[in-house]
């Protein structure tokens, strides 16, 4: 049995604005309003109630990371020595403000944390892992995945 994505508080047209923001959002509000089918006064209104109530967290460009030189993806897996809290804390701290860590996320299984990171090349990587990552609190271990080919990236969410 296949359960109902939340959508509370989200109709039709709701739906269809934010599928079709997750396409463009350079869209101009009169051609959403149209491609939904319904007035762009409307179309407007909705669309501010969706950034309103945290439909929409964002809207920016997604910018081709090879063209501004980060072309070199890496996955880390990082396991801290302690599963504390505080650990916790204080390596999420640290991590949040390392400009070079795109997405860090605490997940179940072999590793506390996965990292995403993007560098210019190999060797940016390696200068990263000894200056910083190594000396990240509480990291006891840290494997390094080198991604060959991004098969997809940054999906649309199906709703």
């Amino acid at each position: 049995m296949s359960e109902e994505p939340f959508t509370s508080g989200l109709d039709r047209i709701d739906r269809n604005i934010l599928r079709a923001l997750q396409k463009d959002a350079r869209i101009a509000n009169s051609d959403l309003a149209r491609l939904v089918n319904v007035s762009a006064a409307t179309c407007h209104r909705r669309t501010q109630r969706l950034i309103e109530n945290r439909f929409i967290s964002s809207v920016r460009a997604q910018i081709a990371p090879a063209g501004v030189g980060l072309g070199t993806l890496v996955m880390v897996g990082v396991v801290l020595d302690r599963s504390t809290p505080e650990s916790f804390a204080e390596f999420e701290k640290v991590v949040g403000g390392m400009k070079e860590v795109l997405d860090c996320n605490l997940v179940a299984g072999d590793f506390d944390y996965l990292l995403k990171i993007r560098t210019r090349d190999m060797e940016g990587f390696n200068v990263l892992h000894g200056k910083k990552l190594i000396t990240l609190p509480g990291v006891r271990q840290i494997r390094t995945f080198f991604v060959l080919k991004e098969v997809k990236d940054n999906a649309p969410l199906a709703f």
